[in-house]
């Protein structure tokens, strides 16, 4: 029987909850500069363009969910690299206001194609990395 399985990292950033949860949400085309360490390109695979209401319907096969309430943002893995070795993979970003800054949480649900695969510990660390870059040029822009 297939099983689900659950990783979580979470980092303190000095951005506002707000602003950050926005840079996902609606800014995917700015990531390359936002990220250029770890995202070097993004590309909009369907839709008219990235103005406002498309970004959302142009993301929907990768940003399955998007809650504003609680700023959170659910993608849906459908290919690439890592789904040589996972069935199904999910990465959910929640983002909440904490003292001057916020904390951003990721979790990664996903089942590997067999037992032999490792846990995805580096994707973790890319996901982090990755928040910590965009918290950095939200802070300088």
């Amino acid at each position: 029987m297939a099983q689900i399985k659950r990783m979580e990292c979470q980092l303190e950033i000095k951005s506002s909850a707000d602003k950050f949860f926005d840079a996902y949400k609606t800014k995917a085309q700015l990531m390359p500069k936002m990220a250029n360490q770890v995202v070097r390109d993004v590309k909009l695979v369907e839709g008219s363009g990235w103005d406002s209401e498309s970004k959302l319907e142009t993301c929907k096969e990768m940003m399955e969910k998007v809650d504003d309430k609680d700023r959170t943002v659910v993608y849906k893995l459908v290919e690439g690299e890592i789904m040589k070795a996972f069935k199904s993979w999910n990465s959910i970003l929640n983002v909440m206001p904490m003292g001057e800054g916020s904390l951003v949480k990721w979790t990664m649900e996903f089942e590997k194609q067999n037992d032999d695969v490792p846990d995805p510990v580096k994707y973790g660390e890319f996901l982090t990395t990755w928040a910590k870059n965009v918290d950095t040029y939200l802070l300088n822009v």
